[in-house]
């Protein structure tokens, strides 16, 4: 089994947040998921600007807060905070303006944003959104580990566990899997799915490959994936079946075709993009 290694890079977002973002625009290689951004800072200057209104077109955000809190407000008058051990999630569909501003003003904040891709048959559907409660998030005992289950459905140790959100793109699963020292566990990667796992704290091995901190890795052969750590770990898994279409990606927008993308524009500076 090929395990291929992507390491996270720095980056900066919005009104200039600090984040690590893996990202596979260039060559879909990530498909379904287009892009992986993580906060992970105690000094309110690095993420207090957050991410004033902006637009987006064609795809889905679903962002994770493991410490901290953000707010979302779009045009639609859809308001609603996301803080320690909740999710929130956004379908932009044709179009939608939103913002997302820090809950806090100092702390620790700890998050995960991540970008699906949106089949050409529902990009320009209606706009939607949902927070997602911790009660809707139990933590789920393993063999010195521990899941939650934020969408779709993930097989470890032949135990399959659902999330609340089961209308992901491409079927996709999205969980954090936090090992204990000594953890070991099987992961079932079934056929035609593309298997991501980001590291965002400690050290693990997949199948005796080293996985460090702030680096991701992809698998796309089915199989059973071994998953261990000596002194423990933190990952974000991701699963989906990829949706094999082609990527046009500008800023916030991202289409099939180039043509779409001069068209997103378009409407968003002549104020149709949510018409």
């Amino acid at each position: 089994m090929t395990i291929q290694i992507i390491p996270s890079h720095p980056s900066a977002d919005g009104a200039g947040v600090k984040i690590q973002r893996v990202h596979g625009f260039q060559n879909n290689g990530l498909d379904p998921f287009l892009m992986l951004d993580e906060i992970f800072s105690d000094n309110p200057d690095d993420y207090g600007s957050g991410f004033p209104a902006h637009p987006h077109r064609g795809i889905e955000t679903l962002t994770y807060i493991r410490h901290g809190g953000f707010e979302h407000q779009d045009h639609l008058g859809n308001k609603g905070g996301v803080q320690s051990g909740e999710a929130q999630w956004m379908s932009a569909g044709r179009g939608i303006i939103h913002s997302e501003m820090p809950l806090q003003k100092d702390g620790l904040m700890h998050g995960f944003q991540l970008w699906l891709n949106l089949p050409a048959s529902q990009k320009m559907k209606d706009p939607d959104w949902q927070d997602i409660g911790r009660d809707r998030l139990p933590w789920h005992p393993l063999n010195n580990a521990e899941l939650k289950v934020i969408g779709g459905e993930i097989t470890l140790d032949d135990t399959s566990f659902s999330g609340p959100l089961q209308q992901l793109p491409g079927n996709a699963a999205v969980a954090d899997l936090c090992l204990k020292p000594d953890a070991d566990l099987h992961l079932e990667n079934p056929a035609g799915r593309t298997l991501l796992l980001y590291v965002y704290e400690g050290q693990l091995t997949l199948n005796g490959k080293t996985l460090a901190a702030r680096q991701m890795a992809r698998i796309t052969e089915p199989g059973v994936v071994q998953i261990a750590s000596s002194k423990g770990a933190g990952s974000l898994l991701l699963s989906g079946v990829p949706l094999k279409e082609p990527v046009a990606h500008y800023g916030p927008f991202v289409m099939n075709t180039q043509a779409e993308i001069n068209q997103a524009i378009r409407d968003y500076q002549t104020g149709t993009l949510t018409d």
